[in-house]
């Protein structure tokens, strides 16, 4: 169940050299994060993203989906492949995350690594509180909104 993406949340202590703890279920072969983990400041929200080799996969496909010399292409391989940092674990399964990307998403002390599939997010704890709680209400706003589409679906598939 689950083999091969992030899944949970964790709430773990970033020490004073910034060294992370990454969950045990995070350091899969599976995963391709079993070795190391990337990381760079994610695209859509104010966490850093991480991932595996899945994940690097994923990103690198969609980029090189883009004709070279698009816009989009570029900001995606600036943001990816620039801002990206490979980071191995030591050997308790620690990363040392670089203090820049620390200070850019306001990490400090306890950290919450968030799973979300391919990939896995690492949030400044009061940040998280905020996002999960407002993906929370967009997640109830659409289900209500996919019930009303089948709702009315059903209803016209029967006239």
């Amino acid at each position: 169940m689950g083999s091969g993406v992030f899944l949970s949340t964790y709430e773990k202590q970033l020490d004073g050299k910034r060294r992370l703890l990454i969950p045990q279920e995070f350091r899969t072969a599976e995963n391709g994060a079993e070795h190391g983990v990337f990381c760079f400041p994610s695209i859509e929200a104010d966490c850093l993203e991480a991932g595996g080799d899945a994940l690097f996969a994923e990103y690198r496909a969609v980029i090189e989906s883009l004709p070279f010399g698009d816009p989009y292409r570029s900001a995606l391989e600036a943001s990816i492949f620039g801002e990206q940092k490979p980071l191995a674990y030591d050997s308790g399964g620690r990363i040392t995350l670089p203090e820049h990307l620390c200070e850019e998403v306001e990490l400090a002390d306890t950290v919450v690594i968030y799973g979300v599939g391919e990939r896995f997010q690492i949030w400044n704890k009061a940040k998280w509180s905020a996002h999960r709680a407002e993906q929370r209400r967009v997640a109830r706003d659409g289900l209500a909104k996919f019930g009303e589409m089948r709702r009315a679906a059903a209803s016209g598939g029967a006239a």
